[in-house]
């Protein structure tokens, strides 16, 4: 049996080309980072420019006050992956004691009490500084024009301030006031400004001539001494005073209850983003580099590590036997995540071990499996989360404050359900991300870009999102709620715990060949994001697929492990996929004992890549066509 041979028709032709080439989630975006390469900038300088005006574009999906993650190479080290780490962890004051005497069992999914430090901003222009060549004035442009001249909204922007306008108006009025004006809601393709934001970016390149408040009234000499003023007036100067002061005011977060964050200035300037050494497997003569194990790639890793023993027959995502197959893999190596993953230790050798993968490989039968299933490691306990199949808040249940309310059924609506009831804004419950029933309630975003020397990257930017915590009226952005990620349970590998990061899900990936890095690619999408990326993975490496039949070809994925977002639910056995898949092989899944949720044709996978090949320097790219927002670029 052959591998699915592609579909000849793609909804986008692959690009070609041997400039440059960028991708991504928003076409403002990608035009920004064309424009960069275009005037002389590297990679670098065109990534930068364009994660600022994706805060800008997409402020439903990613913010200032988010977190980042990136993994890129450099042309002077082409076989060397490096980690850009944007993820800032707990404040000092978010330990489990105080959240446990809010009365609260979960971290909240929205409201600044689950804000971890905010880390992106930091991350990109570290970059900017070590990797780049533009001054900061040059980048920040296209982004503080955006913001402040206004920029067509997406309609997704106006369903989700529609959404959540009654908490905007009833509790959260200073969110009201930046995101509707007058009282009113955005349409789409209204001009839509953010005065403040841009402002707050002016401030951070005025910075560099010595204007700002964190340092001596100094001109910095250099381009990297004018980007660390910059960096320092965010985590000391008018910034983080104003983070610190916005949270003092109580206000109501998705738990239905009212508190105050815990960040301070302090928290701020005890932050800096940094580089790590990438965790990587090889497959297939390709290597695959990720984050470590405080981010949820090296699940990608694990699971590649048992697919690596089966027959290309059963790596084929287009069949019945090849579904199948992943999603039970998908279905291991997610349960070791939340057993084993966090800012801590982690036996990640021994995870990727050709001992281990083949003991889990063992477990996969015939039948879908609906257990929770993490592996056995030598000398630790795996950490097994109660199953919650739905959430009731504490408002809801009788149990006086004690443990939440588990359902028995495995319908996380109803859980979503009992939230509103008890006045939670559904659409700031968790990551705004992709309903279990396939309905797109928003994603994250992602950026890839590749230049003509060889520079690579590729970044998930996230958090912030609009509708994650009040907005702070002078900065124009809010604060992200990351450490709804961690437990308050003790002893998981993920509780919270200040000065740690939460496990993100932010997890692009770079791809080498011969020791030399060859593409860079990613998606939005919490859970779903290294689960899709597996997908354009097997097609392109084993199938032999170009990126863009990659990207459009059916997706699916598992929902068979515990959410990382409140309300932190699961579907034992489920699995979401597009009907694109086909009928017989969606009955053959059904049959195995999968729980299908049928999610439409063209809903699920919000992929972008670029591609270089280093033996000719042509370049590729691909971007998503659902949602009909992402685009790729290049020439």
């Amino acid at each position: 049996m052959s591998f699915t041979r592609p579909e000849t028709f793609t909804t986008r032709p692959t690009l070609q080309g041997t400039f440059g080439m960028a991708a991504s989630t928003h076409w403002l975006a990608t035009g920004t980072a064309q424009a960069v390469l275009e005037r002389g900038g590297n990679a670098f300088d065109a990534a930068t420019a364009a994660a600022f005006v994706l805060h800008v574009v997409e402020p439903h999906l990613n913010g200032p006050g988010g977190d980042m993650t990136g993994v890129f190479n450099t042309a002077a080290e082409p076989g060397k992956p490096v980690i850009l780490m944007g993820q800032g962890p707990a404040p000092a004051g978010a330990t489990v004691q105080h959240f446990r005497g809010e009365g609260l069992e979960l971290v909240p999914g929205s409201g600044a009490l689950a804000a971890a430090v905010p880390g992106a901003v930091d991350a990109w222009l570290l970059l900017l500084r070590d990797h780049g060549t533009w001054e900061l004035a040059e980048v920040l442009d296209f982004a503080i024009r955006y913001a402040r001249d206004g920029h067509p909204v997406l309609a997704r922007v106006c369903g989700t301030i529609s959404a959540v306008a009654e908490l905007f108006r009833e509790h959260w009025p200073t969110s009201a006031e930046l995101w509707m004006p007058e009282g009113r809601i955005p349409e789409e393709g209204d001009l839509v400004r953010n005065p403040a934001l841009a402002r707050t970016l002016q401030r951070l390149v005025q910075a560099g001539a010595g204007l700002g408040e964190a340092f001596a009234a100094e001109p910095a000499h250099t381009r990297e001494e004018r980007i660390d003023a910059a960096r320092r007036e965010w985590r000391e100067g008018f910034v983080a005073r104003a983070v610190a002061e916005s949270v003092r005011t109580p206000h109501r977060h998705s738990s239905g209850t009212d508190h105050r964050g815990v960040m301070t200035m302090a928290d701020m300037a005890g932050f800096r983003a940094s580089y790590e050494e990438a965790a990587t497997f090889e497959f297939r003569g390709h290597t695959i580099a990720k984050t470590g194990p405080w981010g949820q790639g090296p699940a990608l890793l694990q699971t590649l590590a048992i697919l690596a023993g089966f027959d290309e027959e059963r790596l084929d995502p287009s069949t019945e036997l090849g579904a199948h197959t992943i999603l039970e893999a998908q279905k291991l190596a997610l349960a070791d995540r939340e057993a084993y993953y966090g800012d801590d230790d982690v036996p990640l050798g021994y995870l990727l071990s050709e001992e281990y993968a083949a003991s889990r490989r063992e477990l996969i039968t015939d039948e879908a499996s609906h257990e929770f299933r993490p592996g056995s490691v030598p000398g630790l306990e795996p950490y097994v989360p109660a199953l919650r199949t739905e959430y009731v808040p504490p408002a809801l249940s009788n149990d006086d404050g004690g443990a939440p309310a588990l359902g028995g059924s495995a319908s996380s609506g109803r859980g979503r359900s009992a939230a509103a009831a008890a006045g939670v804004g559904e659409p700031t419950i968790g990551e705004p991300d992709v309903a279990r029933n396939g309905e797109t309630r928003g994603d994250t975003c992602h950026i890839d870009v590749v230049d003509r020397w060889g520079n690579m990257v590729a970044a998930t930017p996230s958090g912030g999102w609009l509708q994650s915590s009040p907005a702070i009226p002078e900065l124009g952005f809010c604060l992200g709620t990351r450490l709804q990620m961690t437990w308050l349970e003790p002893g998981t590998p993920s509780t919270l715990t200040p000065g740690k990061r939460p496990r993100t899900t932010l997890t692009p990936t770079l791809v080498l060949r011969g020791g030399v890095a060859v593409s860079a690619l990613g998606s939005p999408g919490g859970d779903q994001q290294d689960q899709w990326q597996l997908l354009y993975l097997l097609r392109t490496i084993v199938g032999g697929y170009s990126p863009q039949q990659a990207i459009d070809a059916p997706a699916f994925h598992t929902t068979s492990m515990p959410g990382s977002f409140w309300p932190r639910t699961w579907e034992p056995g489920g699995a979401v996929v597009e009907d694109r898949l086909g009928d017989d092989v969606i009955a053959g899944l059904e049959r195995r004992g999968h729980r299908i949720t049928r999610a439409g044709d063209w809903t699920l996978g919000r992929l972008s890549a670029v591609v270089r090949d280093p033996g000719t320097g042509v370049l590729q790219a691909a971007a998503n066509p659902r949602g009909a927002q992402g685009y790729a670029s290049g020439r």
